[in-house]
């Protein structure tokens, strides 16, 4: 999530990328996003398992700016909002 291209970042873990996105974008979700307007949706990736998911979030979290932002501009080079992608098919 971001809250503008080359804005504040955030990673997360969710079993339902959707309905996070949309509770993210409507700012039920109390805490980092909500505070920082995180309500894009610029990049994502899916794991086979929820462990997997979750040191895949924490080697993310754990890496610099300039690696997030080339993950984002690999998948996203234009910072489009893919949560429509995700939430419709």
């Amino acid at each position: 999530m971001a809250s503008r291209r080359n804005g504040t970042l955030y990673a997360g873990v969710t079993s339902n990328l959707a309905q996070r996105v949309w509770q993210h974008r409507e700012g039920v979700v109390e805490g980092f996003t909500q505070q920082y307007g995180c309500k894009l949706l610029v990049w994502f990736e899916f794991a086979d398992t929820m462990d997997a998911a979750i040191a895949r979030e924490k080697q993310i979290k754990n890496g610099s700016r300039a690696k997030k932002m080339a993950l984002i501009e690999a998948m996203n080079p234009q910072w489009h909002d893919l949560y429509e992608q995700i939430a419709h098919g």
